[in-house]
């Protein structure tokens, strides 16, 4: 791939920075992202994928906008209510930016899609609400061999975690949470309420990872969970170490 003189110029900041440069560049421009979930923290992470020059963006949203949602999902706006978020997003992408393909996919990911929507991805960004979908993804990315970075917030608090649970030490989502949940043990946003701008940190912190594990720069984050609290405001890091027990990346689920 050959950058022309107008991606030179669109992405010079990234150019100029020695750890990414401009082969780090064409990595990004051929590179497949599914965002599972166009909510906050989705629609957060997607104007910096696509500005970043993301290649090829996948949407995997089945939801409408809600007037609720606009206090903190802002790709949206009030003359939106009602319509898919999966086709807004792909429009608002393709204003943003011309490099990058947008697949829109307006529907539920679960466990009998899941393996097919992420089949062909470089990262995938789950943003989803419930453990239920999470859980699908994380399953299908251990599968598949695909990079999972994950991004979840409540209140003030926000958590992002990369994963690559078919490592031999490499922990997948599953090990973090268990699997003894389902959709009815997720708190919602609409429960607990949460503050805006946490769905923004989460987001922005979640394309850094995708970037990051895209490119391959700065220290490997995989099998951490990155804990912001919005109260104090601070940052800490969790070791997860992979479950031997884990039915989707442990001992068990390596035998034929």
């Amino acid at each position: 791939m050959i950058l022309s003189d107008e991606q030179l110029d669109r992405y010079a900041r990234h150019i100029v920075l020695k750890e990414i440069g401009g082969e780090g560049q064409k990595k990004l421009l051929a590179a497949h992202v599914v965002i599972v979930g166009a909510g906050g923290i989705g629609a957060s992470a997607i104007p910096y994928l696509a500005a970043a020059g993301i290649g090829w963006m996948t949407i995997v949203d089945d939801d409408r906008v809600e007037l609720a949602n606009l206090q903190r999902q802002i790709l949206f706006g009030t003359g939106d209510i009602g319509a898919p978020k999966a086709e807004l997003v792909k429009a608002r992408v393709a204003a943003l930016n011309a490099d990058v393909k947008v697949e829109a996919v307006g529907a539920r990911l679960g466990p009998d899609n899941a393996e097919s929507l992420v089949a062909e991805a470089d990262a995938v960004v789950d943003g989803s609400d419930n453990f239920a979908t999470r859980l699908a993804v994380s399953d299908a990315c251990t599968r598949a061999r695909v990079p999972l970075v994950s991004a979840a917030i409540g209140q003030f608090q926000a958590q992002i975690g990369t994963f690559r649970g078919w490592e031999p030490d490499g922990p997948c989502y599953r090990c973090y949470v268990g699997d003894a949940f389902d959709a009815d043990d997720c708190d919602t946003c609409s429960e607990l309420g949460v503050l805006g701008a946490m769905a923004g940190l989460a987001g922005c912190f979640a394309a850094l990872e995708t970037v990051r594990a895209i490119v391959g720069l700065g220290e490997p984050a995989d099998g951490k969970m990155h804990i912001f609290d919005g109260l104090k405001p601070a940052m800490r890091t969790l070791r997860i170490v992979k479950d031997p027990a884990c039915r989707a990346c442990g001992d068990a689920a390596a035998r034929p």
